[in-house]
């Protein structure tokens, strides 16, 4: 597997500095490519049928102790708070966590702009409000390694009272770890100081270790606020899950409808993005595509916008650099770095074809973007509200992420070009959320000190 060789070549244990054997590989473990895996949404009935599955459940859980290591399948464990609340975690404790967190991410709605066809009555019943508990994800190499990895999770919770399955979800993607529309995903990942790995070529410095776990000094010198105790909060992260729906069909007929060929179809697309489907960001190959360069790791994030100012190259609203904007002008000023996430999204449906259609839109494509970060919460609202949802900090009005965005229509994507701007009309909402949560990813030790209850 190409992506851990490359790992291993740059993981020096003497530069490690943090508690790796204490926090959950998943955070800072990359999804495999290919890969498959499960989402698992559990209720808690019973507090203490709940702290026993999660006290058994911890002993399958890898540290990051070995997080360079070749492993067959992992898995991650994340609550939300109406998942602490029926573990009867202290009050106290419960007080100490971020506001969104303890109101969850539907009642959140307003602040996430999560209205109209994205709002939480829309969403499947698994994340209904006080419903999702506690989140389990495997990751595997292959579907023989999950099936070894989801028995014994299901053992488990087999041998638990109190404890409801409601939702399962399985999903994957092949070697090219493309997403329902045909691009390649999840290619820019921050890297973490005091993780052991030296950052990749367009990665730049590594990002202060508080940003991502909690306990560690952030990029303001001090660390971020942490739940209660120390036992509870320290070397945990934040998590937020949201639930996307694919319109794939839909996304190429509006492709289709504005371009003249299959290479303007492939331009348009890719200038929606910001990379071609094989992974090739624009700045560096704006007139093709290039499936060596995307598929090569030492070069595909390797490049920023300072020689594109204008966005002639990668639009400025463009999906990918309204996410990142690296060091692009921004008309609303803002610190990129504490808005850095490690990406852990997931792919479910069949694989992007061209001649799909908005009739063969059956609801069976998706995403599960899920991402990673001790500011999770203030970040996803300033994502929706900011980033996503609106287009002020590019100078660009109301005009919305051209994939993501909630549009309202008709909405529109820029492409600047040369004498003026090109403005296209008639951008739908080509992912409906579907539902989401807000959680809190313990680390093993808190685990154990939930599952043993040991506030007591």
């Amino acid at each position: 597997m190409a992506f851990l060789t490359d790992l291993t070549a740059r993981f020096k244990r003497e530069h490690v500095t943090l508690a790796l054997d204490d926090i959950q590989a998943l955070i800072l473990r990359s999804r495999p490519e290919p890969y498959v895996g499960l989402h698992a949404m559990l209720h808690i009935d019973d507090a203490e049928g709940g702290r026993d599955l999660i006290r058994r459940m911890a002993e399958h859980i890898p540290s990051a102790a070995g997080w360079t290591d070749d492993r067959e399948a992992w898995m991650g464990m994340a609550l939300s708070f109406q998942g602490l609340k029926a573990l009867e975690v202290p009050q106290a404790s419960l007080d100490s966590f971020p506001l969104p967190f303890q109101q969850g991410m539907a009642q959140r709605s307003e602040q996430l702009r999560d209205v109209g066809s994205n709002a939480p009555e829309h969403w499947d019943p698994a994340f209904q409000p006080g419903t999702c508990h506690l989140a389990l994800t495997i990751y595997a190499r292959d579907q023989a390694a999950l099936d070894v990895a989801k028995a014994k999770a299901m053992d488990e919770l087999g041998r638990s009272h109190g404890v409801t399955l409601v939702a399962q979800h399985a999903f994957g993607a092949d070697a090219d770890a493309k997403n329902p529309f045909g691009f390649r995903d999840s290619i820019s990942q921050p890297s973490i100081a005091g993780s052991g790995i030296a950052p990749t070529p367009g990665q730049e410095r590594a990002i202060a270790a508080g940003e991502f776990i909690l306990g560690e000094n952030s990029e303001t010198g001090a660390p971020v606020a942490m739940p209660d105790p120390t036992e509870l909060g320290r070397n945990g992260s934040f998590v937020v899950l949201r639930k996307y729906q694919s319109q794939v069909g839909a996304f190429n007929d509006f492709i289709r409808n504005q371009a003249s060929s299959e290479a303007d179809e492939e331009l348009l697309a890719a200038k929606m993005v910001g990379r071609w489907r094989s992974g090739a960001p624009l700045v560096m190959s704006p007139d093709h595509d290039d499936a060596t360069l995307g598929a090569d790791p030492g070069r595909n994030n390797d490049f920023d916008f300072s020689k594109d100012p204008r966005g002639l190259l990668c639009p400025h609203a463009a999906h990918m650099r309204r996410l990142n904007p690296r060091d692009s002008q921004l008309t609303i000023l803002t610190d990129i770095n504490i808005h850095r996430i490690i990406r852990r999204s997931s792919t479910f449906g069949p694989k992007w074809q061209r001649s799909l259609t908005a009739q063969d839109d059956k609801g069976d494509s998706g995403i599960f973007f899920i991402f990673i970060s001790a500011r999770a919460y203030d970040t996803i609202e300033f994502f929706q509200q900011e980033w996503i949802n609106r287009g002020n900090f590019i100078d660009l009005g109301e005009e919305r992420d051209p994939l993501v965005g909630l549009q309202e229509p008709p909405g529109s994507f820029t492409i600047p070009e040369t004498p003026v701007r090109r403005r296209i009309d008639g951008v739908n909402t080509f992912n409906r959320l579907r539902g989401g949560e807000y959680l809190f990813m313990p680390s093993l030790s808190a685990l154990r000190w939930i599952g043993n209850a040991d506030w007591r």
